[in-house]
């Protein structure tokens, strides 16, 4: 897959499969898009085109009404659009003089002019350009005059899976990890590095990795722990992970630790990707840290059990 920051390292690619959008977790419903745009790319003997947007638009254009949180940093999603078989990734600058863009120029500036469009795929409720004013219908009505073809993901192919990106992030903010799995098709992850942290957990027998995940809009599910799986060095080890401010030693700040049950070895500053696999408990505060120890192993005797 190639990635383009912007329109103007692309060109045109032979009978171009084109979709649209923030695809924001690459969830099922993102999936059925994908997996379509490649069955006609491959009829077509052409190739696939994603065009997507950075920032996020309501980022941009509602800063300050809309914490958002992101389900994927752009690196994870390019990671998981190249393995659903996009050929070419498009990341156009989203800023509010772009916001402006009517669709009919985008349309014949990205889509026509720059692209070549053969065939233009959206979801069902897709739109874009200012004001979100280009809509399906649009496009129907006046395809032939922009020279391509369209095709809709219909509603009832979407609505039998139920699934959005604002589900799956409210389940994720309420520890139902269960249920955004089950959305996302695969566990949801967090990447960051492994940093040096107070290392109190080493001295009740239960050291920790303090993850820094670098991307503050990533979202971080609810505070409590979870059985979880690490992949570090391209091996998978079972853990639990602890998400919050670890009040039975008066932490001050947020923090994200696993303990990795069978890893041997030095973590420091090692790239680490924790898998979501289920939520355990919420974080309590204990009267001492042999009780927290005492809670500790058990919670290692369930996340054992669940992976």
């Amino acid at each position: 897959m190639k990635i383009y920051e912007g329109l103007d390292e692309f060109h045109a690619a032979p009978n171009a499969v084109v979709t649209s959008g923030t695809f924001d977790g690459v969830h099922l419903g993102h999936q059925k898009i994908l997996t379509r745009i490649r069955e006609i790319a491959r009829g077509l003997q052409g190739e696939t085109v994603l065009i997507t947007f950075w920032p996020h638009p309501r980022l941009v254009l509602y800063p300050k009404e809309h914490q958002l949180r992101l389900l994927t940093t752009f690196e994870e999603k390019a990671t998981l659009l190249r393995k659903y078989g996009i050929d070419h990734l498009i990341t156009i600058p989203f800023t509010r003089e772009f916001s402006q863009l009517s669709s009919e120029e985008f349309i014949r500036r990205v889509l026509v002019e720059k692209i070549q469009t053969k065939k233009l795929v959206i979801g069902y409720d897709h739109r874009f350009g200012k004001n979100r004013e280009g809509s399906f219908e649009y496009l129907q009505d006046n395809s032939s005059e922009f020279g391509f073809e369209l095709e809709e993901i219909s509603r009832q192919d979407v609505d039998e899976i139920g699934v959005s990106s604002t589900k799956i992030r409210r389940a994720l903010e309420t520890g139902d990890v269960k249920t955004a799995n089950s959305y996302l098709g695969r566990p949801y992850e967090i990447n960051g590095i492994v940093v040096k942290g107070q290392q109190i957990g080493r001295s009740i027998g239960f050291p920790t990795a303090n993850i820094h995940v670098p991307n503050d809009y990533k979202l971080i599910p609810c505070d409590g722990v979870y059985a979880v799986e690490a992949m570090v060095d391209g091996g998978i080890f079972k853990a639990m992970l602890n998400i919050g401010n670890r009040p039975t030693v008066d932490g001050s700040k947020k923090t994200v630790e696993a303990h990795l049950f069978d890893y041997q070895g030095d973590l420091y500053n090692r790239q680490i990707t924790i898998f979501f696999r289920e939520f355990l408990r919420k974080e309590k505060k204990f009267d001492s840290l042999e009780n927290l120890k005492l809670q500790l192993l058990e919670d290692q005797k369930q996340a054992k059990l669940v992976l």
